[in-house]
């Protein structure tokens, strides 16, 4: 016996031309098709950290047209970064990943909303910012970086 999750949104009111264009491909897949476009239009994902895991999901979600994406990212880019945090480019070098990050998802698309929490993630503002979305992906590194949270 199969058990079907609930979806987390609703679909989006409607998809534009620009839109129908630009996510053609996921229209004519029957798992996802237009009520699953516009509900990924409708959808708020936080990703917690914009290093080593956060990076590819980030781009991801910008790709397949996920309607707002919260970065919470309080890191700046390192040389060491590079390799692996493909969403940073040298010329992010020192700069921060959050920031970095948001102008790479806006290039990829243009129509989506980017939301910037740049500041380290704690026990004392976890629930009022989980709060705001309905998934939050987890894109830190056990182990990993010393930036607190271990998104470096």
């Amino acid at each position: 016996m199969s058990s079907v999750l609930p979806p987390l949104v609703a679909p989006a009111a409607e998809l534009t031309r620009e839109e129908v264009a630009r996510y053609s491909r996921h229209l004519i897949i029957p798992d996802v098709g237009v009520e699953g476009q516009r509900r990924l239009k409708n959808a708020r994902v936080l990703v917690i950290g914009a290093g080593g895991l956060g990076s590819p999901t980030l781009l991801y979600l910008a790709a397949a047209g996920v309607g707002t994406i919260g970065i919470i990212e309080f890191d700046v880019v390192d040389e060491s970064n590079l390799q692996r945090q493909i969403i940073h480019g040298t010329a992010d070098v020192g700069r921060p990943k959050a920031r970095s990050a948001a102008e790479s998802i806006r290039a990829i698309n243009p129509l989506v909303t980017v939301v910037l929490h740049e500041h380290r993630l704690d026990a004392g503002n976890a629930v009022a910012l989980f709060e705001q979305y309905d998934l939050i992906l987890d894109g830190t590194v056990p182990g990993g970086g010393g930036s607190g949270y271990r998104s470096r």
